[in-house]
Formats: C-alpha cells, structure tokens, sequence
C-alpha cells in the first residue's frame, strides 16, 4: 500500500491565525527566518530573523497562498513589495496578547534554539507520563518578546535602542 501524499498544514493555519486575529481585532504578526528566498528589506533583518504585521491596514494586496505570502508594506514610509516563502515561517502570533502558534524551523536552520524547543516539549509528554496523565493534553507554546516595546503600529519592528528583543517560544502548561 502506498503512503498518501498531502498538502502542508501550514498555510492552512496560518490563514486560520489570521482570520481569528481579524475576528478578534487583533494584530497579526509573522516570524520570518531569512534566507536568499524570502523578498524583505534586509536593512529589518536581525539575527537571520524579520518580524513582519500582516494586518490588511498595514498590507496592500495580501495574498496568503499554500507557497508563498506576498504583500506590499510600508517600511519607513516607502512602499516595499514582500514575498515569503511559507515555509520560512517560524511563528505567527497576535501582537496584543502573544498568542500564536509556532512551526518547526526550516530543515536548514535545526540550531540550538530548535533543539532546546524540541527538548523541553520532549521533556514535558515524558514528565506528563511518568505522572500517569497520559491522555494529558499537549503542551501549548505561546510566542514572547524579551522587550516591553510594542512593534510600531505601522509594521516597522520596534527600535533596537531599548530593551527589544527578537520574539521566542515559552512553553505553557
């Protein structure tokens, strides 16, 4: 019997995060790791990552398909086309309240951060057993920024000349 080839869940929910974030007048936001394919303003780039407002008031001509998430946005006042490739997306999270979703990193970016997420969900199912909650629901992880400054509201990430901090995963129990 042959195994049945589908689709990436990915943009399936990435476009559902959206959506709830509209239906809750909340502010969509992308983590992006940059690489040669993804189409951003490398000047926003930090620490091979760009965090990008997805919101329709601060895209033009939004397009979240299955491969890519094209849209043109405003970055220090000029208008700049951007085109990433879904699969680069590491994170999608309402900017209000942090909740969000994270996806595993790009097979070419399996770093120590990947590794320590990895470990600490590992960690978590093996603690949920040995303490007999076996049907225990899954470990949620919630997006957090290291920084008290919000992302500027036109999309911008915030300045780098406080406390800002690129966005990370915390796992909630």
């Amino acid at each position: 019997m042959s195994e049945i080839q589908t689709t990436s869940t990915q943009p399936y929910l990435i476009r559902a995060w959206v959506e709830w974030c509209n239906d809750n007048g909340l502010t969509p936001y992308l983590s992006v790791r940059v690489d040669k394919t993804v189409l951003v303003p490398r000047e926003f780039v930090k620490d091979g990552e760009i965090v990008l407002n997805i919101s329709y008031d601060a895209t033009s001509a939004l397009k979240l398909g299955n491969d890519y998430i094209e849209f043109t946005a405003r970055f220090g006042g000029v208008p700049r086309d951007i085109m990433v490739p879904v699969s680069r997306v590491v994170a999608i999270f309402a900017r209000e309240t942090g909740q969000g979703m994270g996806f595993p990193p790009p097979e070419d970016l399996l770093d120590d951060d990947a590794d320590i997420a990895m470990a600490a969900l590992e960690g978590a199912a093996e603690a949920a057993e040995t303490a007999g909650e076996a049907n225990a629901a899954p470990p949620v992880m919630q997006v957090v920024t290291s920084s008290d400054e919000p992302p500027a509201p036109d999309g911008n990430p915030p300045s780098r000349s406080g406390k800002a901090g690129k966005p990370s995963l915390k796992l909630v129990k």
